[in-house]
């Protein structure tokens, strides 16, 4: 765990010390993603330090996927895309989390894979979020998740 790069972003939420922080949910954490290619992207981190889903007891497991899919609502709400995709993979980063990605006709590949974006579009520093922009952004998916999470709480 001491390598573990989203381990230390969770750090990083706990000392009040990560600014795209959006929400702590019981079994994860949204964040608002590093670069923002695809306006809205959104990263949903497990808590536990697992690196596969079945890893997850039962209970955490269903908890873990319900609240994936409310940052989820929260995020098309909040941003209006064509499409939205989800993405768990762990390849890079061997630790539960989900990538919710925004996606609109207007992309270079709307119908391919986020993947298939030339790396050098999307992780340019020309798609980091400014400071103003990553807290109007926060800002507008904080109270759209709360309200997905209380009306979803009782159900």
């Amino acid at each position: 765990m001491g390598d573990c790069f989203i381990c230390e972003r969770i750090a990083m939420i706990r000392d009040n010390k990560n600014p795209y922080f959006v929400a702590e949910l019981e079994t994860g954490f949204a964040v608002i993603g590093d670069h923002q290619f695809f306006k809205g992207y959104t990263l949903f981190i497990c808590k536990h330090h697992v690196t596969e889903l079945h890893f997850l007891d039962s209970a955490t497991k269903r908890r873990f996927l319900l609240e994936m899919s409310w940052v989820a609502e929260a995020v098309y709400d909040c941003f209006k895309p064509v499409k939205l995709n989800y993405e768990l993979l762990g390849n890079g980063d061997a630790h539960l989390h989900w990538h919710l990605f925004p996606r609109r006709s207007d992309e270079p590949n709307p119908k391919g894979p986020v993947w298939w974006t030339d790396k050098n579009l999307m992780y340019a520093d020309n798609v980091r979020p400014s400071d103003h922009e990553l807290e109007a952004m926060i800002n507008e998916l904080r109270p759209k998740l709360q309200k997905v999470i209380a009306a979803n709480q009782n159900r």
